[in-house]
Order: C-alpha cells, then sequence, then structure tokens
C-alpha cells in the first residue's frame, strides 16, 4: 500500500495552459523555487475541496475562497483557540482548489489552548440564541446595503449640484470607492458566515467524541440521527414550492400551471385569471428572499438563482402537482425523523451506567442539537440570499467595463478577472475619463480574456486528483472530519485504492443519512443535468447542494463524492430521509449513467450490481 499521494510539485501541466498560474493569487501556488516552503508542501495531505468546488474556478469567483481561508482559519486559530487545530491552508491546481488543515505542531500546546476555548465557546454556546439573533440583524444589514448598491456609467460632465454644493469629489472617485466596498461588504458578509459555524461543527466533533468513548464503535449513522428533525429556513424554499403547488389544486388552476408553458408566458396567462391572479400575489411573496436561492452551491457566478430563471421553481411546482396528484407525499418526514431520533436516545440514554457518563452524553447531545440549525441556515443567508445579489452587481460592473471597450460580453468576460485586476482595469477606465485620454484596456483586456477562456476549456477536462502529499498521522481539524468526511481511514482507502476512492464494483464512502436503496444511477457532472433526473434514480454527483431538494421527490437515494456526516449533502438528505453515502472519492468516475447500484447509508458501502449495456 502506498504511504503518500502523488507530490503537489509532481502534478503533470496540462499542455497549452503554460502560465496559468497568472490567474490565481501567487499564494496560492505550490512553492518550486523556495525550498522551506516546498518542503513543507510535500509533507502535508492536499486534499480537493469538491465538496465546493465542483468545477474549477473562474479566477474573480476565487473570491470566496479567500475569504474563507482567511474566516474559518482565523477562529479555529486567533478566536476560539480549537485545543488541537489551527488553520486550513490553501493551493491551487490547474483551476482547482486544494487544502491541507493544519493541525498544533507541539502537543504540549494543546492542553494551554483549552482553558481558552471553554471559556470563549462557552460564553456563545451559553447565550446562542441572543447572539444569534444579533448575528441575522448583521447579516440582513449587509445585505440591505448589498442592495442599495448600484453601479452606473461615469457621466460626460458632472451634474452642477456638485458644484453648488461643494461636494469635492467626482464620479470617478465614487465608482472606485463603491467597487471597493463591494468587495469589502462579501469579505464581511465570510466574516460573520463563520462566526457560529466553527463551534457548531466542534460542537458535532465534542459530541461523537463524547458518545464514543461511552459506546465504543457506536455507528456515525446512529449519531447523526441523534440531531435530526430541525427546521431550517434553508429549507423554506423547497417549502414554499410545495405551498405553491397545493395552493394551485385548492384554488383549481393546477392544469393551467402544468401548461407547458415558460415562466414568462405563464405567467402572463394567469394575470389574465381572477384565480390565477391571487396565485401570483401568493409566488411574490414566496420569491423575496426564499427565491434568491442558487441552483447549485451558490460559490460560481454560473450557479443562477430561481429569480434569475422562472421556469427553475415552475418546473418543480409542477413536479409538486403531478406528485399530489398521484397520491404520494412530499416534503420532509419531520415528525417520523423527530420519533425515531427520540427513541435512539432514550435507548442508548439507558444503557449509560453512571451520572457522570449521563450528563456528559445529555450536555453533548443537547449542544450539539442546539447549534446544528446554524450550520444549514447560514447557508441560506450567505451563499445563496447574498452571493446572488453580489454577481448581480459585479455584472454591472462588467456592463461598465463592456461598455468602455475593455471587454467584450460584460456577463462572460469580467469573472477571468481577479478582484485586483478589476480595481486596475477601473482605473484606467477612470483616470481616461478623467484625462480624455485613450485607456489601455481595450487594446490588452480582450486578447488576454480569450487566452483565459481557452485555458479554463482545458481545466475543465482535466481530473483532479483526489488527494496530494503526505498523510498526517491524525487528522484533528473538525471541519476537515465532519464536513468533508476526511480522516485517517477515509485517506488510507483512497490510498489502497491507488488513490481513486474505490474498486472496481464496491465503492468505500462513509455514512451518510441512513437506509439502503437500489436503482439505476444518475449521475450528474453539472447542476443543468438536474432536469434529466428520473423517478426512482439515485443520484450520484460530486456533491449536492440543499437548493436541489426540490429534485428529492424523484430520486430513491445519492451517493456524493465528497463530503462528511455534517456536509450540507448528507443533512439534507437525512432531513428528507433519503438513504445517503458520502465521501466515495470518485463515485461519479467509476459509476456511470444507468449503472444499477446499491447503497448502504449505514455503513457507506456502495455496490455496482449491474453495469449499463
Amino acid at each position: 500500500m502506498a504511504k503518500q499521494f502523488m507530490d503537489p510539485h509532481d502534478v503533470p501541466a496540462i499542455p497549452g495552459t503554460e502560465g496559468w498560474e497568472r490567474l490565481y493569487p501567487y499564494q496560492y501556488q505550490f512553492s518550486k523555487v523556495d525550498p522551506e516552503r516546498s518542503a513543507f508542501e510535500s509533507s502535508q495531505i492536499w486534499f480537493y475541496d469538491g465538496l465546493h468546488y465542483p468545477e474549477p474556478h473562474y479566477p474573480f469567483d476565487l473570491i470566496w475562497d479567500e475569504a474563507w481561508s482567511l474566516a474559518l482559519s482565523q477562529y479555529n486559530t486567533r478566536h476560539w483557540l480549537i485545543p488541537p487545530a489551527l488553520g486550513i491552508d490553501h493551493r491551487i491546481v490547474n483551476g482547482y482548489v486544494y487544502i491541507s488543515p493544519v493541525g498544533v505542531a507541539d502537543p504540549a500546546d494543546i492542553p494551554k489552548r483549552v482553558p481558552h476555548f471553554m471559556e470563549r465557546a462557552g460564553y456563545y454556546f451559553q447565550n446562542w440564541d441572543r447572539l444569534y439573533e444579533n448575528w441575522k440583524k448583521k447579516m440582513t444589514g449587509v445585505i440591505d446595503r448589498l442592495e442599495a448598491m448600484n453601479f452606473t456609467e461615469l457621466p460626460e460632465m458632472e451634474d452642477i449640484s456638485v458644484i453648488k454644493e461643494g461636494l469635492g469629489i467626482g464620479s470617478g472617485y465614487k465608482l472606485l470607492k463603491q467597487y471597493d466596498d463591494l468587495i469589502d461588504l462579501g469579505l464581511l458578509c465570510w466574516q460573520y458566515h463563520f462566526e457560529f459555524l466553527n463551534l457548531a461543527y466542534a460542537a458535532q466533533v465534542t459530541f461523537f467524541q463524547t458518545a464514543d468513548q461511552i459506546f465504543p464503535g457506536i455507528p456515525m449513522s446512529t449519531l447523526t440521527k441523534l440531531s435530526a428533525g430541525f427546521d431550517p429556513i434553508l429549507f423554506r424554499p423547497d417549502a414554499e414550492l410545495i405551498r405553491l403547488a397545493k395552493l394551485a389544486i385548492e384554488v383549481g388552476i393546477e392544469d393551467l400551471i402544468l401548461k407547458p408553458l415558460k415562466a414568462e408566458d405563464l405567467m402572463k396567462e394567469l394575470s389574465t385569471h381572477p384565480v390565477g391572479k391571487e396565485w401570483l400575489k401568493e409566488l411574490e411573496k414566496s420569491r423575496y428572499p426564499w427565491f434568491h436561492i442558487s441552483t447549485g452551491t451558490g460559490w460560481y457566478h454560473t450557479h443562477i438563482s430561481w429569480n434569475d430563471n422562472l421556469n427553475i421553481p415552475f418546473d418543480a411546482i409542477r413536479t409538486n402537482i403531478t406528485t399530489l396528484k398521484s397520491g404520494r407525499e412530499i416534503g420532509r418526514p419531520t415528525a417520523q425523523i423527530l420519533k425515531e431520533r427520540d427513541r435512539i436516545a432514550d435507548e442508548y440514554r439507558k444503557l449509560i451506567k453512571t451520572d457522570a457518563d449521563r450528563e456528559a452524553f445529555d450536555q453533548g447531545l443537547s449542544i450539539a442539537r442546539l447549534v446544528l440549525p446554524y450550520a444549514e441556515d447560514h447557508n441560506f443567508y450567505v451563499e445563496h440570499w447574498f452571493h446572488t445579489l453580489f454577481w448581480a452587481k459585479v455584472r454591472q460592473v462588467g456592463q461598465i467595463l463592456q461598455n468602455a471597450g475593455f471587454i467584450e460580453n460584460a456577463d462572460e468576460d469580467i469573472w477571468f478577472f481577479r478582484r485586483d485586476e478589476i480595481k486596475q482595469a477601473l482605473w484606467d477606465h477612470v483616470t481616461s475619463w478623467s484625462t480624455g485620454v485613450r485607456a489601455r484596456g481595450p487594446s490588452y483586456w480582450p486578447k488576454e480574456i480569450a487566452w483565459r477562456k481557452g485555458v479554463y476549456a482545458k481545466f475543465k477536462e482535466w481530473q483532479p486528483p483526489a488527494a496530494l502529499g503526505t498523510p498526517p498521522d491524525v487528522v484533528t481539524e473538525p471541519f476537515t472530519i465532519v464536513l468533508w468526511g476526511v480522516t485517517n481511514n477515509v485517506l488510507q482507502s483512497w490510498l489502497g485504492s491507488g488513490g481513486d476512492g474505490g474498486s472496481e464494483n464496491e465503492i468505500q464512502g462513509s455514512p451518510g443519512s441512513s437506509g439502503t436503496a437500489e436503482g439505476p444511477a444518475r449521475v450528474l457532472k453539472t447542476v443543468e443535468q438536474l432536469a434529466d433526473l428520473k423517478q426512482g434514480e439515485i443520484l450520484v454527483a460530486t456533491t449536492t447542494s440543499p437548493s436541489w431538494a426540490p429534485s428529492f421527490v424523484k430520486i430513491a437515494g445519492a451517493v456524493t463524492d465528497v463530503g462528511g456526516p455534517m456536509c450540507h449533502a448528507a443533512i439534507v438528505c437525512r432531513e428528507y430521509g433519503l438513504p445517503t453515502v458520502v465521501g466515495t472519492g470518485k463515485g461519479t468516475q467509476l459509476i456511470k449513467t444507468g449503472d444499477i447500484i446499491r447503497i448502504d447509508g449505514d455503513t457507506g458501502l456502495v455496490t455496482i450490481v449491474k453495469r449499463a449495456g
């Protein structure tokens, strides 16, 4: 069995992409010229973050990876002082992000961090509800500021009010500052993103460890059931689609909505119908903010929201109507999940022999249940609501640069700039506007963007290895364990199969959501392929998004390449009662659409029963 993966410095270059490194910040590159840094990189484990990034990065879209590389790490290392873990280091290879958990180097330092962690984390756990309500106010405040932004063209002449009111500043300066403000809001939003999240995952890890000490070998599938059955707002968008479908049936317009019309045409027809007009009012109530949910993970500008394309929610409403009319239930079986959760908790509690162990079990479980909703709720506020509005504002900036001749297509080209390069291009634009001299950008950027598009296309054809470098003795970072599902056992499994995450017909992943299912596989590589899902299929994807929930009425189960017990895919599928296996490594490569597969969400085993064709 191999002891390490390919050295990160030995990944072969893709022909035709020479110079790709300039698309991304310099600190993201694996170093071959700094011997000390290079040796450090070779000694670390680097795993591909396919959980968040199933596709290569557009240069601008890397902003969110930059934001969380700062925010997550600072909370681990400087705010909470998580005893065994520091931050998470980031690199990029051929457009794909690899990350590496950083442990506390000296074991003697771990006990010194414990009192600080107990004091700081304890304060948040004891005041969770109050602080969380305050967090919501901060986040909605950031969103309100973002919505109020509007990027407009520079004027041919400043308005006379600038003179008469003695403002003393020009539109060029305001454009530059507004762009800085936009980026700052994005980074501020991501500071708030991690205010609670590290603690939410740390609480899960602590409870898992406590339960395992009391009940050695307790299955992960059992542990995750113990905190299931909550009601995060992340599920509200799907609930709104179900509500609208039920309302359509109640008022008798379901046949009208089932017409195969585009959303725009259907809404026009509904607006001429007395009952349809009232239904449209309910639709508008649902749209803001609940349709500000991305069609994917929200990490890419290409993951448009339902509000950007109303055909998407209308298709889901039609599916819901058809399902309801067939007599089947839709939505989450929350009552059943809660009943099972409480039954398991009571049975285990009765087996505990000492008061001390019982108190530790109850306290750990209580905190785990208290904090878990945040692990999903923040996702709607940040990755969906905020990101949807943010991408729209960047498109406005792109339109200004297109009109100035810097790029050919605002919707496509702006994303091939790094965020700092957009600021440089805007400087070029405003100084040209102020001096009356032609800018350099129109002769520079179109050729550069065309080359970058070619490089990106080659990135998309490349398959990133699951991991690079040297596995650690012990993985201790909480996010790495419960979110990405990368543990020592998983790394050894990848190494044992040549790093491909599975054998020919059996793929070992991790338990995501309890239960078993067998059926034809549907392998999805892009969000757009969701439309191909058929009733009874098992969804196989790099990762899943919470916004895919409307499609869950069709599937029998799910398999993902990446993720741990507390990743969004696992949590969402548990709440919908769907068997799920996560963290298979390369399930999307080993399984083909049409293969008959059997999945076991309790053991994490995926079996290919019969190959397609």
